[in-house]
């Protein structure tokens, strides 16, 4: 099993179909694949290895899809970059995994020289957008034009097709190591629901393609074939018309995309019955949004989602079919691949309907954290990967997920772990002690909250920190609300109660100091 089968597939079967849509730029499948092919024979002339890494930083593109599978057709290994990372955060990951070939388009040209002086190691990038190409960059189409087609490899099996990086507790990224079995499992397995996208759809890329849950959806399209039209970045009216004008059949939006489109004045005026089904996760989403959702997508359905990075994307699935009573609150049942237990006490199962640790185990597990044994052990037991999330099974095998153990939030689909916006804070002259939770939020799902007791003498602003946050991390991860106490509760061993903290807020306590 490989990334690039289902590629020589259409090749074989629909070679003149329409493969990509990118603004008014449109390639077959035939011309697509001659692209993917000539990159990777370029790759090669730069001296890429089998197994070297290749990361792209960019927006949504025709370029990006052809990048993601010319770097598996050339032998090596895909690193996509979270393109709302700070430069501290990408030169990290790039030097964690001894990436040396970069490819950007016009949004993060200006970051090169940055990345460069953080890590001197990268030798190469590539110039992926439109207009003249920064000095010191190789032309992406000159690279093309220049370099004569390549066989695939057909690099493989067990072969580590991708390093995802993901946040971490520890303030650094860390590098989820999956192989080209791991990928195509879990997109087999989504594909077997038939829940999800039809051979012959078009998929619209409007989600992050650097993202898993974007990444796998286009990977379920290019596996039973089909056309991807991209916008660069999410715009609700972009959605609405690109929708309208190439009939898009399905895509993955999360709640916070989810809610724009719906709250968009011009829903109504647009024709969206072409829609058959749209994937959603990656955050919570409420009852109310989810129920106007359905409304304006009738004419197909809503699948819901869960997984993770370290899971290839996908554990569970919540049909369409499912949306319905209290079902509707949970996150729907095993794949056909995957195996779903609530590990508790003691790691024996827990009973119907008690809460314990979702574990998971199948041939989509990761393969573990790229130079990170030791937390590899903790996550992968036995084969099963504990994923850190509190929930329960009913009766009939749906799953709940009723919290998060490791105090992971997510906002607009992205993961903030509380420690690294922690220590961004704490650095702060003015912050004595500090606490991050997460709070719900109608727009983003959940919020980043920081609840900060300042040092004496000091007076302190919300927006001041929320600066101070910023220039350290990425701008997401940036607390969007604040409030001041005199001193955080505590365990008796000196734990902070974020529970404590949390249910202040449901019961109606805590005061914003800054918000955005």
């Amino acid at each position: 099993m490989y990334l690039t089968q289902g590629l020589h597939r259409s090749l074989q079967q629909t070679p003149d179909a329409v493969m990509t849509v990118f603004g008014e730029r449109t390639r077959t499948v035939r011309e697509f694949a001659d692209r993917v092919a000539r990159f990777a024979s370029a790759l090669r002339g730069l001296d890429v290895r089998s197994g070297g890494r290749v990361a792209i930083l960019a927006n949504n593109s025709d370029n990006y899809a052809e990048v993601l599978l010319a770097v598996p057709w050339a032998d090596a290994v895909l690193n996509p970059v979270n393109t709302r990372w700070s430069v501290a955060e990408i030169a990290y990951s790039l030097a964690d995994c001894a990436c040396d070939v970069l490819v950007v388009d016009n949004a993060y040209a200006h970051m090169v020289p940055a990345l460069q002086a953080e890590y001197p190691g990268l030798r190469t990038v590539i110039f992926c957008g439109d207009g003249e190409t920064p000095a010191g960059m190789c032309a992406y189409e000159m690279l093309i034009a220049e370099s004569a087609a390549v066989e695939d490899v057909r690099r493989s099996g067990d072969a580590l097709a991708g390093i995802f990086y993901t946040g971490g507790t520890t303030g650094f990224p860390k590098g989820v190591m999956l192989s080209h079995a791991n990928i195509v499992t879990s997109v087999l397995g989504a594909a077997a629901s038939r829940s999800l996208f039809r051979s012959g759809g078009t998929y619209l890329h409007v989600a992050p393609m650097f993202h898993l849950a974007d990444f796998t959806g286009g990977m379920i399209q290019v596996l039973v074939g089909g056309t991807h039209v991209m916008l660069p970045s999410f715009d609700a009216k972009s959605v609405l018309r690109t929708i309208e004008r190439y009939s898009v059949t399905g895509a993955v939006l999360v709640p916070a995309m989810i809610q724009a489109v719906v709250n968009h004045p011009d829903v109504a005026v647009h024709d969206l019955s072409s829609i058959e089904n749209i994937m959603y996760g990656a955050s919570p989403i409420s009852e109310n949004l989810l129920t106007r959702a359905l409304s304006t997508f009738s004419s197909g359905g809503l699948t819901q989602a869960y997984g993770m990075t370290e899971l290839a994307g996908l554990a569970t699935l919540l049909a369409p079919e499912d949306h319905v009573g209290d079902r509707m609150r949970s996150a729907g049942r095993a794949l056909p691949h995957t195996e779903v237990r609530i590990s508790g006490r003691d790691g024996v199962d827990a009973a119907r309907g008690e809460v314990g640790e979702i574990i998971v185990r199948g041939g989509h597990v990761m393969q573990g954290y790229w130079g990170r044994p030791e937390e590899t052990a903790d996550a992968l037991v036995d084969g099963w990967m504990h994923t850190g999330d509190l929930g329960y099974m009913d009766d009939a095998g749906y799953v709940f997920v009723v919290d998060r153990s490791k105090d992971m939030i997510i906002t607009g689909g992205e993961n903030v772990y509380s420690a690294e916006v922690e220590n961004a804070l704490s650095s702060h002259p003015a912050v004595l002690e500090c606490a991050v939770i997460a709070l719900p939020d109608e727009r983003w799902g959940e919020r980043v909250h920081a609840v900060v007791v300042p040092r004496p003498g000091h007076d302190i602003e919300g927006s001041d920190l929320r600066d101070h946050v910023k220039s350290l991390v990425a701008g997401y991860k940036a607390p969007r609300s604040f409030e001041f106490v005199e001193s955080l509760p505590r365990t008796t061993t000196g734990k902070i109660l974020k529970r404590t903290l949390r249910e202040a807020h449901v019961q109606g306590g805590g005061a914003a100091g800054a918000s955005g």
